[in-house]
């Protein structure tokens, strides 16, 4: 009291200041969470600011080197290219690689994480040839290798720092320092290895081989590049006469085109050895045609025509000449050549051949043959000696135009498919045209020019991949595969059907194929490594000898095209080619370490076999299925005999929101880097692999996805770290302590609900442990998010009073429950959601007594930990022996599982009856088939009144009292097995009652018998379809209810009202309005409010709100707040927020509004003042008391000379609210 401030007033001139002590400085552990707050949550810049933070602890490399020494799990890295930036395809891969090595690394593994990048191969020159304008190899050679190559080279890596900050926002932990390239040296060499065992091997031949090949970029295409860009085109579909040499009739063979363009390279016809064929004389123009039964139509129209009667109209068309016969009998006829061209190659050629590859699906039966120009044609003319594997006729250059020995006007020097109408002309003018018509069909074109792609006989190395099919299809069989079925059907199939694969392309930007030859190709040598170079004296075409390896730094063309060798006298020069840009990335996992070359420990000979191969796991999309999957296989096959990888994930496509390709000229889906900015990374990783694509199939990619998984998943789990941190608060604030990890407290709970969640958790924990180890992230990531929902939809929901204050010790308890959850889900969540899980652990360590000692803890221990990534994740704890305990968790799951269901029905009847959730009920009573259910809601039962508004629970197994049973025959099986009793059946058993139904289902009988029908019926239980439904009619009171389709649980809310639930709704509301009051004016829990309320309505309502709150203070207290009567508003109160809205039953115009807690002057105080000072006096004493920054037990001063002491508690109060308490007292 000697303390007490003076004041010296004037109540002429009162000056005064302003100052209210509203929010003060928290104290206590205020500062160890955020959160406490009413801004919302920022995910993007909360990720951001972690981004910063990873990198000041230099995170990554941090967490490899804390897992030093433990057992490795290797994982290769697919190679993309680095011409482009990276789109979803490639967002949804890293996601799931970095979740699966993220998860690999926090149990227990050393997980090394290289990025790479493919530098060679068509993407690059293509885009070089549009920038210099190069059209044809000849510019190429013109400008100089050397010139193109460094040009190549510039462009490489030009968005590698895109990619870079891309992958890195996207969270995921990839070494980029220490990254591999494919037209790095060491790489190269490795390259040459692979290709010289293959060699020794005797795996590498040279030979012809039909492939696609683009024109626009003058290089064959894999088949699978080939697939990647077919278009709906209009092409010329002609049929063209053959005639027979020596036919008596005249006839001529007829074939169907739509590539006229080849028909100049024709060499034999092939028909169908079993199809029938027949030779038939045209009405209209007399000329005799032979083509397969089936086909007529195809050069007789009018036979495709409505008004056409098979069989009747035939003879107005055609005149058969003889009988009908096999395709067999036509093989060995020789037929005129449609040009001379070939005319050399006439005694093996332009003869008919057979084969099954025929058919009668379309065009006439007959098929042209151009071995140069199809796989099938080259197959079948091999087959039958028209043409050899190394002697193909191949009229087409490299840029595709025709060449010598084809000619003629509109045809030689151009383009083949510019020539179709030169060559369909030339056709006409010879009499050979029979038909032209236009079709319209898929076509393949190329995936970089976009010009149609042709079949084309190239001279080609090739890997006899068939000479190791068998090997290859064992290995498969070695590998685990997400989804199997990929690897079942699809892979297996390509593996089985294997063709040998041709590895060499016509290019200049790759790794040079490491094969010398001599001029005539009788002597060769296969180079494995620079130093094979040296031992066959490599000099340069200038006389420069090689005599170490650093002579040679650079692997690339212009560096060895030169090179001459040297070998049993004979000079040997390379070969003219590169390497399939698909061989070297399928020679990643030696090229990646210069195997068998690099000295290094870690990644020796020996090590690699026996630790580091097969990789532990590799993933990519399922187009890689052809592409590096296979090539990855084949070569470690081809090798080691072993499957390169041991277990893979394949996700499926990424489309645009419409189906279609995401296309960055449609502009069809929305730029990555946009939608996280918006949404955050965490958001979209989520959303990706909580997908089908996950499984292999397609994804149709929705930005509103993206933002419902923030605000179904990611809001919410923020939410509950929120509450938990606001309670937390809380508590600190009312006692004095401060809130740390308490697991013993956790443990002990016997609360239902606490019970539940941990024992979910447990469950959760060996669930994800389970399923991650089969690679199965489909069925984790609905799981994890659906325990999200139930901690935060239920849980929290649950025990919000508990955690704000239900009792100190069971407040604890709960706040002890929660953070453990949180705890231990933020650890299992953070391989999948990184940032927001690095969010939580940054501030929920704090909480963790290892914290405070973190000097003395290991590096990656809970707690002590700078990142939740160094953690290991946590693992089964197991009941430990105590069945009573693990008895209760059961216990506590069934009565949980439950309370969803009873909430769920209830809410429902609630909906159906147009009573809302704020008006109280007076009784909710749950008829269930079964005891233990009653048992288990029991111990749950203040829940749901909770959940329920409700007064009153009733728990019965009386359902015969409750509900009606009634059954229906099940279809189809019961008409089946009655036939014509069915009818009479089915009126008897819809007239079965509960009694007997319910013997039936209890057991107590097996079956029913329908004594009436003769034969007698016998139903069991399998026959019937038995419903529970609620049955009103005996019930007093009006109820609504709700039954689960098996009828094994019902609940009944009682719809009486009274003036008593009624102003119970009305509490229930004004509680409502303030906290969304509070929260629209972003009040945190330290702030404390006045809270005043008025019915504003023109007429006295019949159910007052005052009287309302009166009847409820427990609710009230329940709520922790103190509504006053607008009246007790001091006018020196300042407004916070207002509300004005009609209530249920009550006011029309309840007007709520929250102030700034104020300090009064006591009604008699002031009352007393005005009696011994005057108004003004006393006036001037309010607002003293009003405007004071402390308060002290005792104001005390002096007002115009005469002195003043006003008492905390009796002469003035901190605020209305707590004037009115010591009012009540």
């Amino acid at each position: 009291l000697d303390a007490a401030p003076r004041a010296v007033l004037s109540s002429r001139s009162p000056e005064v200041l302003i100052c209210f002590p509203w929010r003060k400085r928290r104290t206590m552990a205020a500062s160890l969470d955020e959160g406490l707050d009413g801004e919302s949550m920022d995910f993007p810049k909360a990720e951001e600011e972690t981004l910063k933070y990873w990198k000041s602890i230099d995170a990554f490399r941090t967490q490899l080197k804390l897992s030093e020494g433990r057992p490795e799990f290797t994982f290769y890295d697919g190679p993309p290219f680095a011409t482009g930036l990276p789109h979803y395809g490639h967002i949804l891969a890293g996601t799931i690689k970095d979740t699966v090595t993220r998860y690999a690394t926090q149990t227990g593994s050393y997980v090394s994480r290289r990025f790479g990048w493919d530098c060679h191969g068509l993407p690059v020159e293509y885009e070089i040839d549009k920038t210099l304008g190069v059209t044809s190899r000849d510019d190429v050679l013109k400008m100089g290798i050397d010139k193109y190559n460094a040009e190549c080279r510039g462009i490489v890596r030009r968005y590698t720092a895109e990619w870079e900050t891309v992958v890195s926002r996207l969270g995921r932990w990839i070494d980029f320092e220490d990254d591999y390239r494919t037209m790095d040296f060491t790489y190269m060499e490795s390259v040459w290895w692979v290709f010289s065992k293959l060699y020794e091997k005797g795996l590498v031949y040279k030979g012809y081989k039909v492939m696609p090949y683009s024109t626009g970029c003058a290089t064959p295409l894999s088949n699978f590049e080939a697939n990647l860009n077919y278009q709906d085109v209009t092409d010329p579909a002609v049929v063209v006469s053959f005639p027979v040499k020596g036919d008596a009739d005249g006839a001529a063979l007829v074939a169907w085109t739509t590539t006229p363009w080849t028909l100049p390279s024709n060499l034999a016809l092939c028909v169908n050895p079993k199809l029938e064929y027949r030779k038939v004389r045209s009405k209209e123009t007399g000329k005799v045609y032979i083509l397969a039964t089936a086909r007529l139509s195809q050069i007789f129209p009018q036979m495709r025509t409505k008004k056409f009667k098979p069989g009747k109209d035939d003879a107005k068309i055609y005149e058969t000449l003889g009988d009908p016969f096999e395709g067999l009998s036509l093989v060995g006829l020789k037929y005129e050549p449609l040009f001379d061209f070939f005319k050399d190659r006439a005694d093996s050629a332009f003869r008919v051949v057979a084969d099954d590859y025929v058919t009668s699906d379309a065009g006439t039966g007959v098929v042209h043959q151009a071995p140069a120009f199809g796989e099938d044609d080259f197959r079948v003319c091999v087959a039958n000696n028209i043409v050899s594997v190394e002697d193909v006729p191949c009229p087409v250059d490299a840029d595709g135009r025709f060449e010598l020995p084809v000619s003629g006007d509109g045809i030689l020097g151009v383009h083949v498919k510019k020539a179709d109408p030169a060559v369909t002309g030339l056709l006409k003018d010879m009499g050979r045209l029979v038909q032209k018509e236009q079709l319209v069909h898929s076509y393949p074109f190329c995936w970089r020019s976009d010009t149609p792609l042709i079949y084309r006989a190239v001279p080609s190395l090739f890997i006899r991949v068939e000479a190791i099919k068998d090997k290859l299809v064992e290995n498969n069989k070695k590998t685990y595969w997400v989804p199997s079925w990929v690897k079942e059907k699809r892979f297996h199939n390509w593996l089985a059907d294997a063709k040998d694969w041709a590895v060499s392309r016509n290019r200049f930007w790759g790794t040079p194929i490491p094969l010398w030859e001599s001029e005539d190709g009788a002597v060769s040598q296969a180079i494995g490594s620079v130093d094979d170079l040296l031992e066959f004296n490599a000099k340069k075409k200038n006389g420069t000898v090689l005599l170490t390896r650093e002579d040679l730094t650079d692997l690339h063309r212009e560096f060895v095209d030169d090179i001459v060798l040297e070998k049993d006298g004979v000079q040997l020069h390379r070969v003219d080619e590169v390497f399939d840009c698909w061989f070297e990335s399928g020679s990643m996992p030696y090229a990646q370490i210069h195997y068998p070359f690099s000295s290094a420990e870690s990644s020796s000979s020996e090590k690699f076999l026996s630790e580091q191969f097969p990789a532990d796991f590799i993933a990519e999309g399922i187009d890689q299925t052809r592409g590096w999957f296979y090539t990855l296989m084949v070569l470690a096959t081809a090798l080691f005999d072993r499957p390169a990888f041991k277990n893979l994930i394949v996700n499926g496509t990424v489309q645009a929101e419409d189906g279609r390709k995401m296309s960055k000229r449609l502009k069809n889906y929305p730029d990555p880097v946009l939608v996280i900015n918006a949404h955050g990374a965490d958001a979209l990783r989520l959303y990706l692999i909580d997908s089908p694509v996950v499984r292999g199939e397609s994804l149709r990619f929705s930005e509103a996805g993206v933002k419902q998984i923030l605000r179904g998943v990611m809001l919410p789990w923020y939410n509950a770290f929120r509450f938990f941190a606001q309670q937390a608060h809380r508590m600190e604030l009312a006692a004095h302590i401060t809130f740390t990890r308490d697991e013993a407290a956790a443990a002990k709970s016997t609360n239902a609900t606490d019970l539940w969640i941990l024992g979910s958790l447990e469950n959760l924990v060996a669930f994800v442990h389970a399923e991650m180890k089969a690679y199965r992230l489909y069925t984790v990531v609905p799981r994890l998010v659906g325990f999200l929902g139930d901690l935060t939809n239920w849980y929290v929901r649950l025990n919000r009073d508990r955690m704000k204050g239900g009792g100190d010790d069971d407040r604890r308890t709960s706040l002890a429950v929660i953070f453990e959850v949180l705890l231990s889900m933020t650890s299992l969540m953070s391989p999948f959601t990184p940032f927001f899980a690095e969010y939580l652990y940054q501030r929920l360590r704090k909480r963790l007594p290892e914290f405070e000692k973190k000097e003395d803890q290991p590096k990656d221990a809970l707690g002590s930990a700078d990142s939740i990534h160094y953690v290991a994740l946590p693992q089964v704890k197991g009941s430990g022996g105590a069945s009573s305990h693990s008895e209760s968790v059961e216990r506590a799951v069934r009565g949980m599982t439950l309370l969803q269901r009873v909430v769920e029905l209830g809410r429902r009847a609630r909906d159906e009856a147009k009573i809302n959730m704020k008006t109280p009920v007076r009784s909710v009573t749950v008829v269930t088939t079964e005891a233990a259910d009653v048992a288990a809601l029991e111990a749950i039962k203040p829940y749901i009144l909770s959940e329920l508004n409700a007064c009153d629970l009733e728990l019965t197994t009386d359902v015969d009292a409750w509900c009606l049973l009634s059954a229906l025959p099940k279809h189809p099986e019961l008409p089946k097995r009655l036939g014509k009793q069915y009818k009479a059946a089915n009126d008897l058993i819809k007239q079965l009652d509960s009694t007997q139904l319910r013997a039936l289902l209890s057991g107590a009988t097996t079956a029913i018998t329908l004594d009436s029908l003769e034969p007698k019926v016998h139903l069991t239980p399998a026959d019937l379809k038995i419903t529970i439904s609620f049955c009103a009619d005996n019930k007093a009171q009006d109820y609504a209810a709700q039954t689960t389709p098996d009828g094994t649980l019902t609940v009944a809310v009682d719809l009486t009202q009274d003036d008593d639930l009624r102003m119970q709704g009305i509490t229930r509301e004004v509680i409502n309005r303030v906290n969304k009051l509070r929260k629209k004016a972003k009040l945190v829990i330290a702030d404390k409010v006045d809270i005043f309320f008025a019915d504003d309505d023109e007429s006295p309502c019949a159910l007052s709100t005052a009287a309302a709150l009166a009847a409820n203070e427990a609710l009230l207290a329940k709520g922790r707040m103190v509504p006053l009567p607008m009246a007790a508003r001091g006018r020196h109160a300042v407004d916070i927020a207002t509300d004005v809205a009609p209530t249920p039953f009550g006011s029309k115009s309840l007007r709520v509004t929250l102030c700034r807690p104020t300090p009064v002057l006591a009604a008699d105080a002031y009352q007393r003042a005005v009696e011994e000072r005057g108004r003004a006096q006393a006036g001037a004493l309010a607002q003293f008391v009003a405007t004071s920054t402390d308060h002290p037990l005792l104001l005390q001063g002096s007002l115009d000379g005469e002195p003043f002491a006003l008492r905390r508690g009796v002469d003035f109060f901190p605020d209305a609210t707590a004037q009115f308490l010591q009012g009540k007292k």
